[in-house]
């Protein structure tokens, strides 16, 4: 079952420092070009931890939009 949240980079704010990059578990964030952070929401797990090491506070978590089957 995936997390009901997900990461979610603000491009304006990130200093693309790679803190992110090394804490998280599912290496689902990797810095563009140098110029900043992204963050691959399929394989997010929504733990938090990307945000908690960003000395920007350029990443927030989101919530999923539910799709119904």
């Amino acid at each position: 079952m995936k997390s009901k949240r997900y990461a979610l980079v603000d491009r304006n704010l990130c200093v693309a420092c790679g803190a992110c990059t090394h804490e998280c578990p599912k290496a689902a964030v990797t810095v563009h070009r140098g110029c900043y952070a992204q963050v691959d929401a399929e394989s997010c797990i929504g733990c938090g931890k990307c945000a908690q090491v960003c000395p920007a506070t350029a990443i927030v978590l989101r919530q999923r939009e539910e799709r119904n089957a």
